[in-house]
Order: structure tokens, then C-alpha cells, then sequence
């Protein structure tokens, strides 16, 4: 069984995930990032890792606050494939960055 229906499997070349904790307002901003050498979106994938962290860090912290909520899942831009995207500046920052070219590190 697939996590989302007719959403194929990628052979994903990078994956990253980072965590910007806000200690004033309580908040923690998750930025997921893929990349895939393939010629096809990597959005859904860098959804699915925002989404689980976000999740893992309730799943974490529920003992503490069980009013936490997860909110704002977004993509903020993306690169490669068919087209490239990127959120308008003046909307407000989101959660998750793809990138669908490979890169070297």
C-alpha cells in the first residue's frame, strides 16, 4: 500500500530536514527540503517529511502541551521538473522547500 494514492515512489538522491526553534513564541518551524535527479516533481515527497516531523514532534512534546497545533504546511518553492514555482514574497513564510535537480555536497 502507497501513503498517497497514485503519487508513484521517487528515488530520492537528498533529503533534509531543519528545525528552527522559537523559544518567546513557543513555535518550531520545520523546513523540509528533496531533491531527485529525475525529471518529475519532488513537492509530495518534501510535504511527506515536513508533515511526519511535524508529527514526530506532537507525538514528542504531548506530554507537555496537548494543545499544540500543527499548522501552515506549504510549499515554498520548487525547481526542476515541468516548471518552477515559488511563493510570493508577501504571503506568509511556510514549512517545506523542493528542489528537483541534484546537487552536490
Amino acid at each position: 500500500p502507497r501513503l498517497i494514492p497514485m503519487c508513484h515512489p521517487l528515488p530520492l538522491d537528498h533529503v533534509a530536514i531543519e528545525f528552527h526553534l522559537d523559544r518567546d513564541e513557543s513555535t518550531v518551524d520545520i523546513v523540509a527540503s528533496a531533491c531527485v535527479s529525475a525529471r518529475t516533481g519532488v513537492e509530495m515527497e518534501a510535504l511527506t517529511a515536513a508533515s511526519v516531523a511535524a508529527l514526530t514532534v506532537y507525538d514528542m512534546c504531548k506530554a507537555v502541551d496537548r494543545g499544540m497545533v500543527i499548522t501552515d504546511i506549504m510549499v515554498l518553492d520548487k525547481r526542476g521538473g515541468k516548471s518552477d514555482w515559488q511563493r510570493p514574497d508577501e504571503e506568509e513564510p511556510g514549512l517545506v522547500s523542493g528542489d528537483d535537480s541534484a546537487t552536490e555536497e
